[in-house]
């Protein structure tokens, strides 16, 4: 019988000793080759298994133990040992009767694996001996970046630009993250950590939508936006309905959240009549929030429109900046 040489790859992100029954079985039935001590080289001898640590020949040293005992596996490393494997297949390519080579996933990467790497490399970053420039920041001194990128992912959005899209909102997490790790440095009792965004996030989307995770029905969109506003109030002790809202975004925008708000409840307090204001810089403001209340009457969302116009302005300009040609004499 053909000896069977099985190359064993795991997800250097999930705890070592978290196999498939196939992975299990396979280093329980041959002995086990590594390049490196690791966690996964213990976890594996600890479940009785024999690991033998290979430094140089490692293809010979694989084909050894397999004429040997019938087959080996080899604990692939993070990177997967990919020159071992090309080797080892070229060498059996040439050979092929000495063994048989075997692929196998002990493991997988979840979905959001890249997450936790992410979150490792910003841990280096802005730990002693990484980015000087990121562990000297604080979050005032971050929040222009932070409004930056997310008008860098709206213009993407704006572009119909996905593949910028998916460049911005990386840009966008990188700032979530330098955050949330400089949040670590707080004094105690201050301090917090990535996965507590995460925890209260998860938390928050579970609870505001309990015809997904409690079995409610789920009724119309109009019912589920109504329930969760209903849940939020009850989460947040508010005196206005007008709490929560960012006052740092846009002015136009602002002027739309807080008629938005009002409309919600029911509140009809008529904007300021541009007649009655006593200087011009109040009267163009009222003129401009009574047209941002049409604009939310007609169903028009006021920054996008004002957006739209201003950029055709501004290629209008373009076009007249360029010079015009002139006919031959």
């Amino acid at each position: 019988m053909t000896a069977r040489i099985v190359l064993l790859v795991t997800s250097p992100r999930l705890p070592a000793g978290l196999l498939t029954s196939a992975g299990w079985d396979a280093v329980r039935s041959a002995p086990v080759l590594a390049g490196a001590e690791s966690e996964l080289t213990r976890a594996v001898r600890m479940a009785g298994a024999d690991v033998s640590v290979v430094t140089e020949g490692a293809t010979q040293a694989l084909l050894d133990a397999a004429a040997a005992h019938g087959g080996a596996v080899w604990l692939a490393g993070p990177a997967s040992d990919e020159t071992l494997a090309r080797e080892l297949g070229l060498r059996l390519a040439r050979e092929p009767g000495l063994a048989e080579l075997e692929l196998m996933y002990g493991s997988w990467d979840p979905p959001g694996a890249r997450l936790l790497d992410a979150v490792e490399v910003m841990d280096r970053l802005a730990s002693p001996g990484g980015d000087p420039w990121k562990r000297a920041q604080t979050h005032r001194s971050l929040a222009g970046f932070l409004l930056e990128e997310c008008y860098e992912a709206y213009d993407a959005i704006s572009a119909d630009d996905t593949d910028a899209l998916r460049e911005e909102l990386g840009d966008v997490l990188l700032q979530v993250l330098l955050h949330a790790r400089l949040a670590e440095n707080l004094p105690e009792g201050k301090s917090w950590t990535v996965d507590d965004v995460a925890g209260t996030l998860v938390d928050k989307m579970v609870r505001r939508n309990p015809h997904v995770f409690s079995g409610e029905p789920a009724g119309s969109i109009e019912e589920i936006e109504a329930n969760w506003e209903r849940i939020k109030r009850a989460e947040k002790t508010r005196d206005s309905v007008l709490d929560g809202i960012a006052l740092s975004q846009p002015a136009l925008s602002l002027a739309a959240k807080i008629l938005d708000r009002a409309g919600r409840v029911g509140l009809a307090v008529p904007p300021p009549l541009a007649e009655s204001q006593v200087d011009p810089e109040a009267r163009l403001g009222a003129s401009l929030l009574a047209t941002v209340a049409a604009a939310r009457q007609a169903g028009i969302d006021p920054e996008a429109a004002l957006r739209r116009a201003t950029l055709a302005y501004a290629e209008a300009i373009r076009a007249a900046e360029r010079p015009t040609p002139t006919n031959p004499a």
